[in-house]
């Protein structure tokens, strides 16, 4: 069996680069702040937190944008004594604001870069922009840019809190799906499975309502979390409860400077005249 090489992920960086770079945080301020933080126990959304690497602010700065379609109706302060070359710009307009990324990635041969804002980290009044990229051939570096979904409404970020989110997507794969729907009558098996986990689940809900058990552990089935089937035996031998990213390592071996950054949330800050 051929040896299967290491999916190459690789910035190139000019000398006056310094990409915020880190594997993505796990952490969601709404989640944190769930009772008992239970939004943790959804585990599609916990993998979705960390499912790739993210880029942090150069600098703590506000925006708005004043309803208008030109660049002119976006305005950027940035904190004080901030180089105006790490400060975000309105570039397009449209009411969006435009980060420039440090970097030129290279993935390799038919790999593109996803790129978009963090998951699950929602920013009240504007969205992030989301990109596909081919980062196997591509020399140049590309942008992330957000949009205002509502006008005269200032919105902030702090130092090293991400813009930027990505990860790698094989090129080509989808066109080639050919997807069906079909009854689930079709797949004996599987509706017995589902029609077993279904009467468990209803069980498991009438326990929890008549017990009112205390400990959180107990008031959830954890099917899906462990990795299991209805039975007990288990699904997918390599099911995964949590990811273990690498950060992008210098060139001389040393892990590259990737400052944490505030749980993103919805900080109120006063408006500005």
């Amino acid at each position: 069996m051929t040896e299967q090489r290491p999916l190459e992920l690789t910035c190139y960086v000019h000398e006056a680069w310094a990409p915020r770079i880190r594997p993505a945080g796990s952490k969601r301020e709404w989640m944190e702040k769930s009772p008992e933080r239970f939004a943790y126990r959804c585990l599609p959304l916990a993998i979705a937190n960390t499912h790739g690497w993210e880029i942090g602010s150069p600098c703590g700065f506000e925006a708005r944008w004043r309803g208008g379609r030109g660049v002119e109706a976006v305005e950027i302060r940035a904190d004080k004594d901030t180089p105006p070359h790490l400060v975000p710009t309105s570039l397009f307009g449209e009411g969006t604001i435009t980060f420039h990324v440090d970097g030129i990635f290279r993935t390799s041969p038919g790999w593109n870069l996803w790129v978009s804002g963090a998951p699950n980290a929602a920013k009240d009044g504007i969205a992030p922009l989301g990109g596909v990229i081919e980062t196997d051939w591509s020399p140049y570096t590309f942008t992330m840019n957000w949009r205002f979904t509502r006008a005269n409404h200032w919105v902030r970020w702090e130092k090293d809190e991400p813009f930027c989110f990505f990860f790698p997507v094989q090129r080509g794969v989808l066109d080639v799906i050919q997807p069906e729907i079909k009854p689930l009558s079709d797949a004996p098996e599987l509706e017995k499975t589902f029609t077993d986990w279904a009467h468990a689940r209803k069980a498991f809900q009438e326990h929890v309502r008549r017990t009112n058990p205390t400990a959180p552990t107990d008031q959830w089935q954890k099917l899906y979390y462990r990795g299991v089937c209805p039975n007990d035996t288990p699904g997918a031998p390599d099911h995964q409860t949590k990811l273990h990213l690498a950060p992008f390592k210098a060139s001389d071996g040393s892990a590259a400077a990737c400052p944490m950054h505030p749980i993103p949330g919805e900080t109120p800050h006063p408006p500005r005249d």
